[in-house]
C-alpha cells in the first residue's frame, strides 16, 4: 500500500490543504482540499471514497469530484461512509439546492457516485487492502480508519476527542506500523478541544499513554495560525522524538 498525503492541514493557506489520503491510485480517504490538486486523470481514477465524517474540510472536494469526472467515468464512484454521515451528505450536499444530487444523476441508473453504508467494526476488502472503520468521539458522527495491507498497518484517526474505545481496537492491531492522529488545538484552546471533540497537546499526551503497541506518530489537523505553538507543546508533552507532523505530499508506504 501507498498512502499520499493530499492534505492533512486543520484550515487552509497558502500551500495548506484540508484531509484528503490517496490510497494507491484508486481509494481516497476523506476528500478535503486536497484533491483538487489531481490532475483530471488522477481523478478519474479514483473508485472509492471513504469519508470519517461530514464537516467540510473532510468533504469540501467530494461534490466537485464527482461533477468533474463523472461523465468520464464508466461506473458510479462509490462513497463509504456510517450512515449518519451519509444522511448529512445527502440533506446538505447532494440536495439539488447546495449540489446536484449526483446518486441519481444524470439517470437514476447510471448515477455518477453511489452511498455504501458501512458501520464501524466492518471492514471493506478491495484486492489485497483491507480497510476497517474504528469507532472514534467526535462532535458529529465520525470514524477512523484502519488501513492493512497485509505486511502492515496504518491507523488515519481522523478527528476525535479523547476515546477509551479507539484504543482498544489500535492495540489489536498486531502489525501497526503508522498512526496518523489529530491534535486541532494548541494548550490555549483547550476549552474549545474538549467542548468539540478534539486533542490538545496534553490531551494527546494522555491518549497515547493509552497506545500499548509500537506505531511511528504523524500529527495531522494543525490549525495554521497556532501550527508552531501546537507542535512545540506536543514536543513538550511527548518527548521531542515521540511524534512529528504530518506533510502535504507525504508518501507513506506499508
Amino acid at each position: 500500500m501507498k498512502v499520499r498525503v493530499l492534505g492533512c492541514s486543520g484550515g487552509i493557506g497558502a500551500g495548506l490543504r484540508t484531509s484528503a489520503l490517496l490510497l494507491d491510485e484508486d481509494v481516497l480517504i476523506d476528500a478535503g482540499t486536497g484533491v483538487g490538486d489531481l490532475a483530471l486523470d488522477a481523478m478519474r481514477r479514483i473508485d472509492h471514497v471513504f469519508v470519517t465524517h461530514a464537516h467540510l474540510d473532510h468533504v469540501c472536494s467530494l461534490p466537485l469530484l464527482a461533477d468533474s469526472v463523472g461523465p468520464q467515468r464508466q461506473a458510479p464512484l462509490t462513497v463509504h461512509a456510517i450512515a449518519p454521515v451519509i444522511a448529512a451528505l445527502r440533506a446538505h450536499v447532494f440536495n439539488d439546492n447546495i449540489w446536484p444530487d449526483f446518486a441519481r444523476l444524470p439517470r437514476p441508473e447510471a448515477p455518477y457516485l453511489r452511498w455504501r453504508v458501512i458501520v464501524p467494526g466492518e471492514t471493506v476488502t478491495l484486492g489485497a487492502r483491507r480497510i476497517t472503520a474504528l469507532a472514534v468521539e467526535h462532535g458529529v458522527p465520525a470514524v477512523g480508519y484502519w488501513l492493512d495491507s497485509g505486511a502492515a498497518s496504518l491507523v488515519f484517526t481522523g478527528d476525535t476527542g479523547p476515546n477509551d474505545a479507539l484504543w482498544d481496537q489500535v492495540n489489536a492491531i498486531a502489525n501497526l506500523r503508522y498512526l496518523l492522529i489529530e491534535t486541532a488545538f494548541c494548550e490555549r484552546d483547550k476549552a474549545i478541544a474538549v467542548a468539540a471533540s478534539h486533542l490538545c497537546p496534553s490531551l494527546l499526551a494522555e491518549e497515547l499513554g493509552k497506545l500499548r503497541v509500537p506505531a511511528e506518530i504523524f500529527i495531522t489537523h494543525l490549525k495554521p495560525g497556532d501550527r508552531a505553538l501546537t507542535l512545540a507543546e506536543v514536543a513538550a508533552a511527548l518527548g521531542a522524538d515521540r511524534a512529528r507532523a504530518l506533510e502535504d505530499g507525504q508518501l507513506i508506504e506499508f
